[in-house]
Parts: C-alpha cells; sequence; structure tokens
C-alpha cells in the first residue's frame, strides 16, 4: 500500500496522545508525520513509530510547503473552525474530532462500522461525532437496518475524561476534598446531570448533540429522539441506557444474533451469572459492548440495551484514525 504523510493538530492532550498510540497499533501507511499545537508546546520532542518528531507551533502558516495528505484535529472547536478551513485549502484532508463541523451539511459526519460510504462525499473537512454518539451508533445502526427504528431514549452515564485532562483532576482532586475547577460541582461521590451547557429548551448542549447526530449519521431525520446526559465519578468508559422501539416485531435470541455479527461490537449478556458490560471491560479497548438486553414490555416492538466502551479510544481517537484508514484505503484501491 502506498504511504501517506500525516499531521496531527492538538498532539500533546489526552485525545492528541491516544492517536499516536492507536496509529503505532492500527500501524496505518505513514511516511512523515507531522506534529502541531500551541507556541508553549513548540520544540518539545514527541517518539512515534520509532523517530524523534519536533512539536510545531499551530500558525495560520504551518502546512505551507509540506506534503500533507491527512490532518487529524483535536485541539477544540474554536482552533478547528480556524485552522480547518485554511487546512483544507492546501488540499489535505482534514478529520476533526471537535463539535465545529458536526452539523455542517457538506461535512459528513462519519463512524466507519455505520456509514463508510459517506467519507468520500468530504469537501476537505470530515467530522468526527461526539463520544457518546459513536458507540450509540454502532449499537443502533444493525437494528435500524434490520427492524427500522421508530424511536431512541438516551441515558446515558459519562466519565470524567470526557472533559479532557481538566475534568479527569477534578476526580482525582475530589477524593482529596479539593474543590472542582472544571465541573459547576464536585464529581466525586456524585453525579452531576449535566454537560455542556444548558440551551433555551432545558437540554445541554451533549443532550442535542446525540440526538441531531444520530439523525445524521443513520441518515433519518423522521426518528424520534431523546436524551438525558449525565457525569459521573468514573476516569474512563462511558456506559448508556438506551431505549429503543423498533418498527417491526423481533425475536430476542435474533436480535442478539443481529448484534453479536454486527461490526466492532461485542455481547456480553449473561445476567444469570452477573456478567455485562462496565468501564472496566472498555477501558484500552475499541469494541463496543452491549448487554442487558431485554424486551421493554411497556411497548409493542420496545427493547433495552445497555451500550459501554472507552470514549477516549472509540469514542475519540479510533473513531478519527479508523476514518484516517478507510480514507488511505480508498485511495489506494482508486490509485488517488
Amino acid at each position: 500500500m502506498k504511504k501517506y504523510n500525516l499531521a496531527i493538530v492538538g498532539v500533546t492532550g489526552m485525545v492528541g496522545q491516544k492517536f499516536l498510540e492507536v496509529l503505532e497499533e492500527r500501524n496505518l501507511p505513514i511516511d512523515k508525520c507531522f506534529m502541531f499545537a500551541s507556541a508553549r508546546s513548540a520544540g518539545k520532542a514527541i517518539s512515534f513509530m520509532g523517530k524523534e518528531h519536533v512539536i510545531e507551533e499551530l500558525t495560520p502558516s504551518c502546512f505551507d510547503n509540506k506534503d500533507i495528505d491527512i490532518a487529524l484535529f483535536s485541539a477544540g472547536g474554536d482552533i478547528s473552525k480556524t485552522y480547518a478551513p485554511i487546512a483544507a485549502e492546501k488540499g489535505i484532508v482534514v478529520i476533526d474530532n471537535s463539535s465545529a463541523w458536526r452539523m455542517n451539511k457538506d461535512v459528513p459526519l462519519v463512524v466507519p462500522e455505520v456509514n463508510p460510504e459517506e467519507i468520500l462525499k468530504h469537501k476537505g473537512i470530515i467530522s468526527n461525532p461526539n463520544c457518546s454518539t459513536i458507540q450509540a451508533v454502532v449499537a443502533l445502526k444493525p437494528l435500524h437496518d434490520r427492524y427500522g427504528i421508530k424511536r431512541i431514549v438516551y441515558s446515558t452515564y459519562q466519565a470524567v475524561s470526557g472533559a479532557g485532562v481538566a475534568g479527569y483532576d477534578d476526580l482525582k482532586n475530589g477524593i482529596d476534598g479539593i474543590e472542582p475547577k472544571k465541573f459547576p460541582h464536585p464529581i466525586f461521590d456524585n453525579c452531576i446531570p449535566h454537560i455542556d451547557s444548558f440551551l433555551d429548551n432545558g437540554y445541554t448542549k451533549e443532550e442535542m448533540k446525540m440526538i441531531e447526530e444520530t439523525k445524521k449519521i443513520l441518515s433519518d431525520d423522521s426518528l424520534r429522539i431523546t436524551a438525558t446526559t449525565v457525569r459521573v465519578p468514573v476516569y474512563n468508559g462511558h456506559s448508556e441506557s438506551i431505549n429503543v422501539e423498533l418498527k417491526k416485531e423481533f425475536n430476542l435470541d435474533e436480535l442478539r444474533e443481529v448484534l453479536s455479527g454486527a461490526p466492532g461490537v461485542e455481547v456480553i449478556d449473561d445476567p444469570d451469572n452477573n456478567v455485562y458490560p462496565m468501564p472496566v471491560n472498555a477501558n484500552g479497548s475499541d469494541q463496543v459492548f452491549i448487554g442487558r438486553m431485554r424486551r421493554d414490555e411497556s411497548l409493542d416492538h420496545g427493547v433495552n440495551l445497555w451500550v459501554v466502551a472507552d470514549n477516549i479510544r472509540k469514542g475519540a481517537a479510533t473513531n478519527t484514525v479508523q476514518i484516517a484508514e478507510k480514507l488511505m484505503e480508498y485511495w489506494s484501491n482508486n490509485d488517488l
């Protein structure tokens, strides 16, 4: 396979560091790798794929005179809004991990196990969905294809790592009684039903992200969706209770088989032996784990799912790298 040149924007952050880890694990065909971060990190060296790479400051001219094919961005929405178009104008395909471009009609929102066909529709920018949305749609796509989905009720239990290093520190420091700096309330020994800012409709931005992103990824605006997202005192790994109303009758054993055969899914569902997905199972994994599957007996075609994934890996870094991997495959197969 042909080798490609890669750039990483925001390489010193939690997700940026995970990019490097996942890229090495998956052994993508990379020739050169350029690393960018803020001025305070410029000049520092990072070891990657057996070589030392010097971090460069992210500036409007940093992409000049560099033969870069793909740039992975994870430096926040404001940075992406400013620098992604600059990179795209230079012929670089940006895969962005922020929320900046997700709902832009001209930007594909991609989960490779769900809608890889959208990748080649890009106009220079591809968006990585919200971490909580990614694991949900990996579980929901096979059900939507087989039975059709009418309504979804999301209730999430999201780890502090979803708020970055500051969120992680709030939980760690809270054990010692130190006041939180990231969250509006202590997260240690607590649950906070508040992720991102509140909107006029009473939902938070995180909840509306899940609602709108699910519709876009599944290409179905008719879906009826509601969500409640909660931050919990877990370091890593998001958990979700997903209640689904299907359009067709289903056999629960068949439904389990449908999910067991779906890409990126691992079914862990043996409640008689206390076996079900938990964040500790997902930590360090790229799979989406599903269990506690049971009928919702209050509905004609309802089912409950418990869905768990590593939010920093599958919910951010791995999904972004998978998009890059798939793009390289498309290019190589078409000699682009």
